[in-house]
């Protein structure tokens, strides 16, 4: 309770900049709406994915308030921006590519996109509602459930999540959104291992019996 008292008063957090980009992303793939118009279910499809997504962001942070401990580290005005621009304006370059592309959307990829963003969907919502679950009644340790598959699952479903923008985008260049973000989140995962062994002393067998982040490879 004082946790989220304490974030409730803080002035801009990473929470912040990430949920202003949320909007911002939002607002880009409406402006490709405009400017260039909708001709095919390419563009239906990609609006009602990303869009779908950055609203659901929001919404989560009201079905489960501690959602908001997540990203409380308090940033300046140069973070400010940064995490804007890339989050808000970069993450939506796939939508960019959807709307300028004038080849009409194939069945094939609409069959790979769907599963790919509902999956991963699914998958990071509930590796984070039982993470939430579980620092809420100080469970220790959350390995098992979704969490047995793969020590960081959640980022795997995000990264599903991506790769679905991409393919419906169905340009070269859209998929350097999701190859950046796994970038930065082998980046959190080797430094987040650090920290885990030393607060959890049952993390080295965790670590030992459980994938780092694709279920069953790797």
């Amino acid at each position: 309770m004082e946790n989220t008292e304490k974030l409730v008063t803080s002035k801009v957090t990473q929470m912040t900049a990430i949920n202003t980009a949320k909007v911002l992303t939002s607002l880009c793939l409406i402006g490709c709406a405009v400017v260039f118009g909708v001709h095919d279910f390419r563009q239906v499809i990609y609006l009602c994915l990303h869009i779908s997504y950055c609203t659901w962001w929001l919404l989560e942070q009201w079905f489960f308030p501690q959602r908001r401990l997540f990203f409380n580290e308090p940033v300046n005005a140069i973070g400010f921006i940064s995490i804007t621009a890339i989050v808000g304006v970069f993450y939506a370059m796939p939508g960019y590519f959807a709307f300028t592309n004038p080849t009409p959307i194939a069945l094939t990829t609409v069959a790979i996109a769907l599963p790919l963003y509902i999956f991963g969907s699914l998958i990071n919502a509930s590796a984070d509602v039982q993470k939430m679950t579980a620092k809420q009644f100080e469970a220790g340790l959350v390995k098992d459930n979704i969490w047995r598959f793969s020590r960081n699952i959640n980022y795997f479903g995000d990264l599903l999540r991506y790769l679905s923008f991409s393919v419906v985008a169905g340009a070269i260049w859209a998929y350097l959104v999701p190859l950046s973000i796994a970038i930065l989140y082998i980046q959190r995962m080797l430094q987040k291992e650090q920290q885990m062994v030393v607060k959890y002393p049952e993390y080295e067998e965790y670590k030992r019996s459980t994938p780092r982040l694709i279920p069953f490879i790797w």
